[in-house]
């Protein structure tokens, strides 16, 4: 899960990044910049939050009884 934490965050930093290109013509710097910014803010919150909720509670999970085989 920590993967997806990373590709999530890596996903939205190029959003903000195409976002803010994109915007260049449309928006001034302060709008395309709270703009950018919101995307890195959800980006941070997000990849933080699939981090802490995948490494929490994985020591209560005892593992499958399995038998050998003959």
């Amino acid at each position: 899960m920590e993967i997806a934490a990373v590709v999530f965050v890596v996903i939205l930093i190029a959003v903000a990044a195409i976002t803010f290109f994109v915007l260049k013509r449309a928006l001034k710097m302060a709008f395309r910049a709270a703009i950018v910014a919101l995307i890195l803010l959800i980006a941070v919150i997000g990849g933080a939050s699939l981090w802490w909720f995948s490494t929490t509670g994985r020591s209560d999970i005892q593992p499958a009884a399995t038998r050998k085989s003959r």
